[in-house]
């Protein structure tokens, strides 16, 4: 992975750290240290993902992440489990052509929600 960790902001750390519980289990994540109520950190073998709550700014800036997940299967958990915490949808799990090319990626099915800041979150599959 290219990615070494990544944080964001949220108006509301419990109901984001809920929504993220959920969701990040069902593509192979978890939470792995918790510093409440500064910072969460998720990850599988070491904190990739952190959430914390909002300290900088005022407003909103959109957020997009993606996360891998291991097989098709997991990104339509993910999507029950975002739609169970009551995420938006913003696209239901699908292959998506148009994110191919032919010699890296030759599918890729992915699904698309909002968490409870707003921010557009993905799991994705690719072979």
């Amino acid at each position: 992975m290219m990615l070494n960790h990544m944080s964001i902001q949220c108006a509301d750390l419990g109901a984001s750290a809920t929504f993220y519980d959920a969701v990040l289990a069902a593509v192979s994540g978890r939470r792995l240290i918790d510093f409440s109520p500064e910072a969460i950190g998720y990850g599988t073998t070491g904190p990739e993902f952190w959430i914390g709550g909002q300290q900088t700014g005022e407003g909103f800036r959109e957020t997009h992440i993606a996360f891998t997940a291991p097989t098709r299967g997991a990104v339509d958990a993910f999507f029950a489990a975002a739609t169970a915490q009551g995420a938006e949808v913003l696209y239901e799990p699908k292959e998506w052509p148009e994110y191919t090319d032919g010699e890296f990626v030759t599918v890729y099915y992915a699904a698309f929600v909002r968490d409870p800041d707003g921010n557009n979150v993905e799991a994705c599959w690719m072979a």
